[in-house]
């Protein structure tokens, strides 16, 4: 399929750290839909700043195409983008707005109950040390990491499924204390500089999206059209994970399904097939409506 770069692209950027279940398929299935419907380019990148299971990024590639799923392009990985990283912690560093962090997780958790930080954020313990407290820090040998100095508590962005979304702001980690970038910029830098202007994932990361905006503007980037969609959940109400059981691709198959029927379970979850229908993605983009799509969580039940 070919595709104008004028029109932009979406995305898949999964991480490799195993194998994809049920839901980060789904999920996959949404964003090539969105993004094929408005005859934008699908690309996928590879977001492995952090866990990598030897094998896993193979898996899921070939699980993405073996539901039918085709994208335009190389695959893109994070590993192999740090100047970009680099460049832009730069840019902000230079408007005067980073700051070292010595903080560690847990002192953080204990000062976030501070009554004045909105809950979850950080409370800026960092933020305005003396050159002496800093250099006190710096010599005890922790390496600090890299935050934003955030001229904001919220930020609002824009959803097409869940409207004007206003969330926090806080001091964000941009890099990491043992230097790896963090996710709020790598995915921020990715996008743009990959022409990414729709982002489709779980409504998981809806909460981090204002954070993302918000560095995005700072940067001059474009803030993307976000679509946040809804999650697959067990039987308990909770996020669908691997340890529920035969949830991965590779386990429907050991069961006897077939990636097809793979499809059709996902199709259903989304209102765009009836049980047991065969359907190809090409059907189901002929079908999609996004002001159709389910709301409310799939709840996937194991047979």
């Amino acid at each position: 399929m070919s595709h104008s770069a004028d029109h932009g692209a979406g995305r898949f950027a999964p991480s490799p750290s195993g194998d994809l279940h049920l839901g980060n398929l789904r999920t996959a299935v949404l964003a090539w839909l969105f993004a094929r419907s408005t005859q934008r380019r699908f690309l996928v990148r590879v977001e492995d700043l952090d866990r990598v299971r030897p094998g896993a990024e193979q898996a899921q590639l070939t699980d993405l195409a073996a539901l039918g799923l085709d994208w335009d392009g190389e695959v893109v990985h994070q590993s192999r983008r740090l100047r970009l990283y680099d460049e832009a912690i730069t840019r902000l560093d230079r408007a005067g707005l980073t700051y070292e962090c010595y903080c560690t997780r847990r002192e953080i958790q204990q000062a976030t109950s501070a009554p004045h930080a909105p809950a979850g954020a950080y409370p800026g313990t960092c933020r305005s040390l003396t050159e002496a407290e800093r250099t006190a820090k710096r010599d005890s040998g922790r390496p600090p990491a890299i935050r934003l100095r955030a001229g904001d508590a919220y930020y609002t962005i824009h959803d097409v499924l869940h409207g004007d979304f206003t969330g926090i702001v806080d001091d964000l980690v941009l890099r990491r204390g043992d230097g790896t970038p963090a996710y709020n910029l790598a995915v921020v830098v990715d996008d743009a500089d990959q022409g990414i202007d729709q982002v489709v994932r779980g409504d998981d990361l809806l909460s981090s999206a204002p954070r993302q905006g918000y560095l995005a503007s700072l940067l001059g980037l474009p803030i993307p059209r976000y679509a946040h969609v809804p999650l697959a959940l067990n039987d308990e109400g909770k996020r669908l994970a691997k340890r529920d059981g035969a949830v991965t691709l590779a386990d429907r198959i050991a069961l006897g399904e077939t990636p097809a029927d793979v499809l059709t379970t996902i199709a259903v979850s989304l209102d765009l097939a009836d049980p047991d229908e065969p359907v190809t993605l090409p059907l189901l983009l002929d079908r999609w409506d996004p002001r159709r799509l389910p709301r409310d969580p799939w709840v996937y039940r194991l047979l």
